[in-house]
């Protein structure tokens, strides 16, 4: 039986991170247990990773943005004597299925954008204090910092050698971000990633490999008086956080249910159904309520489950390959919960609940599977759930009464959320995306900000794809769905990855669009994964045999 994947974890059940506090600087320490691994067959020897390291990692930066404001700078390093990190686990990765790899590939891309982002987003420093071989996926993990320190002594490399060692790339953002954000001359990069053993010394400092290096004897020291330096440039947001309690969730065979979210699984169809719901308690008076509230209050609360639900299906249900978004409850609820939190963005928890909706619609947007969106009466995408009907692929809209339906009419209203609180990983809104080619009417929706738009309007100002009566709604929803789910899910992978990034290519969106197209595809090229590739002979001192041929 296929071991499920949680993604749900707790300082409590950590095995491989420490977190130290001290004041506004927090010491993370990469200490992985080689005995710990996600799957057996495998030990996590010299700091690798797998994909439990990373769930790990993932609830420090999220707990380190809501538990802990007060913190300013990161500091990143190990816990091993004479390696940061060896990167990815190289015996994982040869004995996982090709679902997995890619899966791995992404959630690791998604958690190191979000401490990439720390620093922009909740004023968190990050900050690599590299110290003995840092390679692979290990300078992936600084790269996405925003400092490294790398101490000088004969050891102490940094290094991306999945090219020569194991015919993959660096799966985590490695090359966009030599490139793209450290700005490595192309030559040069090309001399580096074609070496196994990295570079040292002065000279990662002068290839931009890094940004300091530092003589072993005063390493703890210039790392203490950087972090203090960081500090103390940045301002204080606040001096006490909240708690993140356990999600409240219950499996069973067809289902999962969540306080705000239910998903119904149709294994036939394949496809899943996911519903997001109104507030279950009355609209706080203020944001001194929603502070109260913490990790109960509604926005909060429902981000959290639903990307729950979106990691669980991802990496759980990989043959529903259709998830079709659907919401019920009060619309204006949502909006007056949705308003405390844009009206009090100086607050910090307000802030940082806009700026995780922001990495959850992100997570939507990078999710290769078909996405739908039906607006049937009783909905409520308004404010930030809008944001869903123009992440997804289509969205379909209920038009006039529906005989025996007694709801409220099927309605979109637009807040001024919508219009740059959630951007999406191309620095463009996605109604920015969705009008690219008519700019002017992104101006004219704004003057609808507020308005309920019903299906008529809804489709004369272009927020939908399809409006159907009472007559047409379920035939029509029911063909596109047999439909779509009868395409080949490599076609569709392909196709709505590069449909869903119109406009200008960012960083992020290189990032996701080389993992959807490059690495999906030398994964499963047998110079990497065959019986006699790279991967499989790793360790045994016989170099992969290669087919030649340029593709």
């Amino acid at each position: 039986m296929t071991k499920v994947i949680d993604f749900q974890t707790d300082p409590s059940k950590y095995r491989h991170w420490k977190v130290q506090y001290e004041g506004d600087v927090a010491r993370l320490v990469m200490d992985v247990d080689e005995n710990g691994g996600l799957f057996d067959g495998y030990q996590l020897k010299l700091n690798s990773y797998d994909l439990g390291v990373d769930i790990e990692l993932a609830d420090v930066v999220q707990r380190m943005r809501f538990e802990h404001p007060e913190v300013k700078v990161v500091v990143m390093q190990s816990g091993k004597d004479k390696v940061f990190c060896a990167g990815a686990n190289i015996r994982m990765l040869g004995g996982a299925e090709h679902a997995h790899k890619v899966n791995f590939c992404k959630f690791t891309n998604e958690t190191r954008n979000t401490f990439e982002a720390a620093e922009k987003d909740s004023g968190q420093k990050y900050v690599a204090a590299v110290k003995g071989s840092c390679a692979g996926g290990g300078y992936e993990l600084a790269l996405a910092c925003n400092h490294i320190i790398l101490t000088d002594d004969s050891s102490s490399a940094v290094a991306l050698p999945e090219v020569p060692l194991l015919a993959v790339l660096p799966g985590t953002g490695g090359l966009t971000r030599v490139t793209d954000k450290r700005k490595v001359r192309r030559d040069l990069a090309d001399v580096f990633c074609a070496m196994e053993e990295g570079v040292r010394g002065k000279r990662a400092k002068d290839w931009k490999l890094v940004d300091e290096v530092v003589p072993n004897s005063k390493f703890d020291e210039t790392v203490a008086a950087r972090a203090k330096e960081f500090a103390d440039a940045t301002p204080t947001k606040a001096t006490k956080g909240i708690t993140l309690g356990p999600i409240q969730r219950t499996f069973s065979e067809n289902a999962i249910s969540y306080s705000l979210v239910e998903v119904e699984l149709d294994r036939a169809a394949r496809k899943a159904t996911i519903t997001l719901n109104g507030p279950d308690a009355a609209v706080p008076a203020s944001m001194d309520e929603v502070m109260a509230l913490g990790d109960q209050s509604y926005l909060l609360r429902l981000a959290r489950e639903f990307d729950d639900a979106i990691l669980h299906l991802r990496n759980n249900e990989k043959e529903l390959g259709l998830w079709v978004i659907r919401s019920q409850g009060d619309a204006d609820a949502v909006l007056a919960n949705e308003k405390i939190l844009l009206d009090n963005d100086d607050n910090w928890l307000a802030h940082e609940i806009t700026q995780y909706w922001k990495r959850v619609l992100k997570r939507v947007d990078v999710t290769s599977r078909s996405l739908v969106a039906l607006v049937e009466h009783g909905s409520c995408f308004v404010g930030v759930l809008a944001e869903l009907l123009w992440a997804v692929d289509r969205t379909y809209m209920m038009e006039d009464e529906f005989e025996g339906d007694n709801r409220p009419m099927a309605k979109i209203v637009m807040s001024d959320s919508n219009f740059g609180t959630y951007p999406m990983g191309n620095d463009l809104t996605r109604l920015e995306t969705r009008f690219l080619g008519t700019p002017e009417q992104v101006d004219t929706l704004k003057s609808h900000i507020g308005e309920e738009i019903e299906a008529d309007q809804a489709n004369e100002l272009g927020l939908v794809t399809y409006i159907y009566d009472d007559i047409d709604w379920e035939d029509e929803i029911r063909i596109f769905m047999e439909e779509r789910a009868s395409f080949s899910p490599d076609a569709m992978t392909g196709m709505e990855a590069n449909l869903r990034f119109a406009g200008p290519e960012t960083m992020e969106t290189r990032i996701f669009g080389r993992l959807t197209a490059w690495q999906n595809w030398i994964f499963q090229r047998p110079n990497a994964v065959g019986k006699d590739g790279a991967l499989q002979r790793y360790g045994t001192g016989v170099r992969g045999d290669y087919n030649m041929q340029r593709v």
